[in-house]
């Protein structure tokens, strides 16, 4: 069977690896490469890594839309596209080409949180479960039949990243469960509720930032849910204050203002007024300055009682 893969970030990875060993791959799509922010070096996606490490065909088409990557694709004869966080829409002159069509791997519990940012969507909204959906791939996006769902438990002590490592692993497992199926003649599927469907699209700046006026939960799950990426971030005086880790906390200041320093707990961080009780700031990273612990924040005095983040 000729299998080509199309895929981008490390979560895709694998994925890859784990088609690579049972049934190999003819042909690796991935997007193209950019220089890094620092330095201006040019670096390879993790996709493009691992194809140039195995020795398998890469191609970079800037755009899937045009006649050229149409017959690129029809040339390499897939008798299945598999998908992985490529970041491009397939058109439907593709989606025709394959015998067995493509899948994808979506790393939710379809149909909640279609879109770019699935799993932080989950830890952020406070869901207790998600998981890896294995689907056809159809030209609305991420609509298509699910084939296979595999799910996990969302841990209080989860964030973006320890969520993502496990969901990328269970989406391999599930991929490779899913081809077995499909080359078999035994795979079966499920249209989705769409009138059941979320969206959740990437991440801006001004969705990053930290709204004291919700309550301890909220605002816990929303700096786990987006750490380590995109990142969280308030301000104190007019300077950027990023928000690595907090902790729930059941003190209240009634007289106090959401976002106001009502106190600190020793070797921990400083004591920050919610909606309902408080949090405590345990890592943070002030503007041009490094990590640093809560306890070491008290330490340099980087707050006082009173203070009010906005």
């Amino acid at each position: 069977m000729r299998i080509v893969f199309m895929g981008t970030p490390e979560f895709a990875v694998p994925s890859l690896e784990k088609l690579y060993e049972k049934y190999g791959i003819e042909a690796i799509f991935t997007k193209v490469d950019k220089p890094n922010t620092r330095g201006g070096k040019v670096k390879f996606t993790p996709v493009k890594e691992f194809a140039i490490k195995n020795n398998i065909d890469i191609y970079q088409p800037e755009k899937l839309r045009n006649e050229e990557t149409v017959e690129l694709i029809k040339g390499l004869k897939p008798d299945l596209i598999v998908v992985v966080a490529y970041g491009k829409i397939i058109p439907n002159e593709i989606i025709e080409i394959p015998k067995y069509g493509i899948i994808n791997v979506h790393s939710s519990i379809l149909p909640k949180y279609r879109g770019a940012a699935p799993i932080n969507a989950a830890i952020v909204a406070g869901e207790k479960e998600t998981g890896v959906t294995v689907m056809y791939i159809a030209e609305e996006l991420d609509a298509g039949n699910i084939i296979k769902i595999k799910t996990t438990p969302i841990y209080e002590e989860d964030n973006f990243l320890t969520l993502h490592d496990r969901l990328k692993i269970i989406g391999g497992e599930a991929l490779v469960q899913a081809v077995d199926e499909i080359f078999k003649g035994t795979a079966e599927s499920i249209e989705q509720n769409h009138r059941e469907a979320t969206f959740v699209k990437t991440f801006k700046k001004e969705d990053c930032k930290v709204e004291w006026d919700k309550t301890s939960e909220e605002i816990y799950d929303f700096v786990r849910g987006m750490t380590p990426f995109p990142g969280v971030f308030t301000h104190i005086n007019e300077k950027l204050l990023k928000i690595i880790e907090i902790k729930k906390n059941l003190e209240v200041n009634s007289n106090a203002q959401v976002g106001e320093v009502i106190g600190s707990v020793k070797n921990q961080g400083f004591i920050i007024k919610t909606k309902d009780s408080s949090i405590i700031l345990t890592k943070i990273k002030p503007e041009n300055k490094g990590l640093i612990s809560g306890g070491d924040s008290i330490n340099s005095k980087l707050l006082k009682i009173g203070d009010i983040l906005k």
